[in-house]
């Protein structure tokens, strides 16, 4: 095949080969470039082009024709019966195809004439339909035009009857007409414009605004056989469906008289809504908003109104702060300037002199009154505008006019007003501090004053809105207001700071050498009671003082826990002198409870919200006074203890002393607790004033007192007559040296008060006549009133054999004391019954006998079971 590869390209033309053979030249032509040639041989399997002569060429092609032949006859014998079935196909498929044929000329045919069927009434309709359109149209302009004519000749009229009562109005205002009159004209003035109003608008809508086109969709050119030829007619009829009533004659001649009264109505309706707003007329503002809604331009009027008032606020604040013209108005009160004060004329302009600060200052805060009454003026009728836009509604449609307006408003009218008085106050008062130190010091020292005024505009307020400001609850408003003055606030807390830390420092100016004592802490509280009570007339402001007392109330707690002293000097009581550690502490203790019981009184002056805010720092106080207090008030009873304990040293079953006679004294150790409590007194809890909680503390003192006493007395063994002697003359010494330490020198009364220690003072008094009791009445209620059962057990214990509890188990006299006292009674006496029982079961199995202490168990378990039973 490679030599047929040239006649088998698609592209091989017989006669250009034909004329490369004759020519000498080779074929394909090689003018082409080398690239092209290279792409052609490739696509001929690699061969190059020929190149030969005449006679070889003619022979090869002989040669090829002959050999094309052989092959297509060897094809057709050997496929010869398959090609005779193929052509007896081909005749039978003839046929069919001339009878398809056939039926496709028919049908052509039969289109045609259905196309001349439909065409021509399809024509004919298109053009009834145009028509029709055309009347249509014509037929809505004139009925617009009648509309319209209507409309006109009403609003000639309106305007005729509200010419009529500007005179009426006129001639009220010269005195000839009378006030009733007058008024009832002024209301009939305002339904005609509203009318007037509406007949605008609906003429305005019915120049501006065509009907829009109704075309018949099942005409559109994609739907019809022939578009070249009813395109021209639909577009015509498209064009034609829109007719405005400005290009008709006899409309155009109304469209001047139209525009004037549109005007007019709209100048009416401003001044309505301005006067409506000024006296806060409620019925003139609905007329004038249902004029502004009546003419479809009723959101555009309360925008403006709304940036207007926004406007008017912003400047009326910026005015009040203008110190260049507070500086003229200073000027312009002052007398001509003398020729040598006219070389300072611009420094004055700029600042106020120390002699002209006073006038200064108070044309300042009559600025800011003015300013007050504006923002009440204008806040009022903000409130005003959105409650009559609330309650109207269009009669038609029943559309509140609020949410009509809010079509173009991003906020309510009262959030409009409050976010610009926010913003403009607080613009305001950080350019006046940055700009003038006379606005920054006479408004920081007079921010109370400054205070006021805004809760006198709060008050006006309240009346005509629903913002509330007392010491109960603040409204969003209000707070949003008085964040705008946060500045001078600022100012003012800080100078509120420093005056309350510059009394912390002068109370502690002394140092160790000077403490600070009950005159500093009173200095400290009276300073923070003054600043409270100065800003109690805001509850705000009020946080915002205690907050900051807080700081300066932790600033003294931290001065004064580095000058207490805790180390064993502070707490050690071996006299015969107070330490100087124990006087430091108390004077600083004194301090703080002092501090503490002055500022603890405020609850009953201020609301939870103020007293919780301190509360806190409160409890810290009293921690760190009860911190060199408590500790010192255990050394005071583990050293009392002791002394007592003491008793026990001494033997107090020994026979008398005939030599010694009958009162001996008191023994070694009462004098040593009588000289304790006198030193306690005199040294210790006199460096101490605590106020009330001193006889708090005494009182304690003498109530462990008395009953470790007693409870040490119960317990003493063996106990003989002598003995009982002796404990009566200490009882007797203890009863006069508690008297002492209870008595107080400032005092009215004289001698002791027992009431505060009346059960344990009984039980000491109770403690004689029981030394001495017969056996047969330790058990009588009557004869050991006063006296604990515990008391009576041991006593009972301590003339039998039975050894007493602390001994069966080990105990010293005053670890049993101590337990006694950090238990229950109910346990005590649980520990005795134990006790008696033990010794009855040792009795037993010792095979002792116990008839001596039969009567001592017996008087145990009856005063054991009227204990229990009580």
């Amino acid at each position: 095949m490679t030599d047929y590869s040239v006649f088998a390209n698609p592209d091989f033309d017989a006669h250009e080969y034909a004329n490369a053979i004759l020519s000498g030249e080779p074929y394909p032509p090689q003018q082409s470039t080398t690239k092209s040639v290279k792409t052609f041989s490739k696509a001929f399997g690699g061969i190059e082009p020929a190149k030969e002569d005449i006679s070889v060429a003619l022979s090869k092609l002989d040669f090829g024709i002959e050999d094309v032949s052989k092959q297509l006859k060897n094809v057709v014998t050997t496929h010869h019966e398959e090609l005779l079935v193929q052509a007896a196909g081909v005749n039978e498929l003839e046929t069919s195809l001339t009878s398809v044929r056939g039926g496709l000329g028919e049908l052509e045919s039969s289109v045609e004439k259905l196309r001349l069927k439909i065409r021509t009434p399809y024509q004919s309709l298109q053009s009834h339909v145009n028509r029709l359109q055309r009347l249509q149209q014509a037929l809505d302009v004139l009925r617009r035009i009648s509309r319209f004519v209507v409309l006109a000749r009403r609003l000639e009229s309106q305007m005729s009857e509200m010419a009529a009562v500007d005179g009426v109005s006129e001639a009220s205002a010269n005195g000839t007409a009378t006030p009733s009159r007058a008024t009832d004209h002024e209301e009939e003035k305002e339904r005609t414009i509203v009318k007037a109003a509406l007949s605008i608008a609906e003429l305005t809508a019915l120049l501006d605004v065509s009907p829009e086109a109704e075309t018949d969709k099942s005409y559109s050119p994609e739907n019809r056989p022939d578009p070249a030829a009813t395109e021209a007619d639909e577009n015509e009829s498209i064009d034609g469906s829109m007719v405005p009533l400005r290009s008709i004659h006899a409309v155009a001649a109304h469209v001047p008289f139209i525009e004037a009264s549109r005007a007019r109505i709209t100048t009416e309706m401003e001044n309505m809504v301005v006067t409506g707003l000024a006296t806060l007329n409620q019925s003139l503002l609905a007329s004038s908003l249902q004029t502004a809604h009546n003419l479809r331009v009723l959101p555009e009027v309360v925008q403006n109104l709304v940036l207007d008032l926004s406007g008017a606020l912003e400047s009326r604040i910026r005015a009040a702060f203008d110190l260049s013209q507070l500086s003229k108005e200073a000027l312009g009160k002052d007398p001509a300037p003398s020729s040598q004060s006219l070389i300072y004329k611009s420094r004055i302009r700029t600042e106020p002199t120390n002699l002209t600060a006073p006038q200064w200052t108070a044309l300042l805060w009559t600025r800011l009154e003015n300013l007050v009454e504006e923002l009440t003026s204008c806040c009022i009728k903000v409130y005003a505008l959105e409650k009559v836009l609330k309650l109207k509604k269009d009669p038609l449609t029943g559309t509140v006019f609020l949410d009509e307006a809010m079509k173009v408003l991003e906020n309510l009218p009262r959030a409009t007003f409050w976010s610009s008085l926010g913003r403009a106050l607080e613009k305001q008062c950080k350019d006046a501090v940055k700009g003038s130190s006379f606005i920054q010091q006479t408004l920081s020292t007079g921010y109370p004053r400054l205070l006021r005024l805004f809760q006198e505009f709060f008050a006006k307020i309240a009346v005509h809105t629903d913002t509330v400001y007392s010491q109960a609850s603040q409204s969003p408003e209000t707070i949003l207001v008085l964040r705008a003055l946060s500045t001078f606030e600022g100012l003012y807390l800080a100078r509120v700071s420093n005056k309350l830390n510059e009394t912390v420092g002068q109370a502690f100016a002394g140092g160790s050498r000077s403490p600070p004592g009950i005159n500093e802490g009173v200095n400290i509280s009276r300073s923070i009671a003054n600043e409270l009570d100065s800003a109690k007339f805001d509850p705000l402001l009020l946080q915002a003082v205690a907050r900051n007392a807080i700081s300066s109330l932790e600033l003294m707690l931290n001065r004064a826990d580095g000058m207490l002293v805790r180390d064993r000097s502070a707490f050690t009581l071996a006299g015969p002198t107070a330490t100087p550690q124990q006087i430091l502490n108390g004077q600083v203790a004194s301090m703080l409870h002092h501090c503490w019981s002055r500022l603890q009184k405020l609850d009953e002056e201020y609301q939870d919200s103020v007293t919780g805010i301190l509360k806190p720092q409160l409890n810290k106080i009293r921690s760190a006074y009860e911190k060199v207090t408590d500790p010192l008030l255990t050394a005071i009873k583990r050293e009392l203890g002791v002394i007592i304990a003491r008793v026990h040293r001494i033997d107090f079953g020994k026979n008398v002393d005939p030599m010694a006679g009958m009162g001996g004294g008191a023994s070694l150790y009462m004098k040593d607790l009588s000289d304790k409590l006198s030193f306690l007194k005199m040294e210790i809890l006199s460096k101490l004033n605590l106020g009330d909680e001193m006889r708090e503390w005494t009182t304690a003192i003498v109530k462990y007192v008395l009953r470790t006493f007693v409870l040490h007395v119960s317990i003493v063994k063996p106990l003989g007559e002598s003995g009982k002697l002796q404990l009566t003359s200490d009882m007797t010494e203890l009863e006069f040296a508690v008297s002492a330490f209870m008595t107080d020198s400032q005092s009215k009364n004289r001698g002791a008060d027992w009431s505060s220690v009346a059960d344990d003072y009984r039980a000491l008094r109770a403690m004689r006549p029981l030394l001495f009791l017969e056996n047969g009445h330790l058990a009588s209620t009557q004869d050991t009133i006063g006296l604990p059962p515990l008391i009576v057990l041991h006593h009972i214990i301590v003339r039998s054999p039975i050894p007493l509890p602390h001994t069966l188990h080990g105990w010293q006299e005053a670890e049993y004391v101590r337990w006694v006292e950090e238990h229950s009674e109910e346990e005590a006496l649980t520990l005795i019954d134990g006790g008696l029982s033990h010794w009855e079961k040792i009795m037993e199995v010792e095979g002792k006998d116990p008839s001596a202490a039969v009567e001592y168990v017996e008087l145990a378990r009856t005063v054991l079971n009227r204990a229990r039973s009580v």
